[in-house]
């Protein structure tokens, strides 16, 4: 379990606040606090004592988000305990956010960052619908701004 001492600023890494995420974007830093832990059970039967996987709510001064954590990550993710986010990607799952750190990214256990996460606004209850760019555009064709309207035709 490693522990940073919160200059990552300093080091010129740039963070991302949860109310910034978008839907299927990747590389996101994040500095955010444990909410919320919920163990997921795995119904693949394999009976192992602790969860490998939990949904965990986290979030920072702007809203929160659950994250989806596996393996040491559970370890890590305990409520009350602030947290670094790297490269964490955001996927989708029946319509709503969720954060993930692949084996790409690291989750890291940071001392108190002094914020408290913003609960009335959870990301993670918006939400997303995918709609198809080619019905849009054959049920409402948008008009052609004047500049990129062909010239008129002059006859000589």
């Amino acid at each position: 379990m490693e522990s940073t001492s919160g200059n990552d600023e300093a080091q010129g890494t740039s963070f991302t606040t949860v109310a910034q995420l978008r839907p299927d974007t990747l590389h996101h830093n994040l500095q955010v606090k444990v909410v919320e832990v919920r163990p997921v059970h795995n119904r693949g039967g394999r009976s192992s004592g602790s969860a490998r996987m939990s949904e965990c709510v986290v979030g920072d001064e702007s809203g929160t988000v659950v994250l989806t954590a596996t393996g040491e990550q559970v370890a890590m993710a305990q409520v009350g305990r602030y947290v670094i986010l790297r490269d964490a990607k955001v996927d989708m799952f029946k319509g709503s956010l969720r954060l993930k750190v692949d084996k790409w990214g690291t989750v890291e256990v940071a001392n108190d960052l002094g914020f408290q996460p913003n609960v009335d606004f959870n990301m993670s209850l918006v939400e997303y619908e995918l709609v198809s760019i080619s019905a849009i555009t054959a049920n409402q064709a948008p008009a052609a701004p004047a500049e990129m309207a062909a010239p008129p035709i002059v006859a000589a």
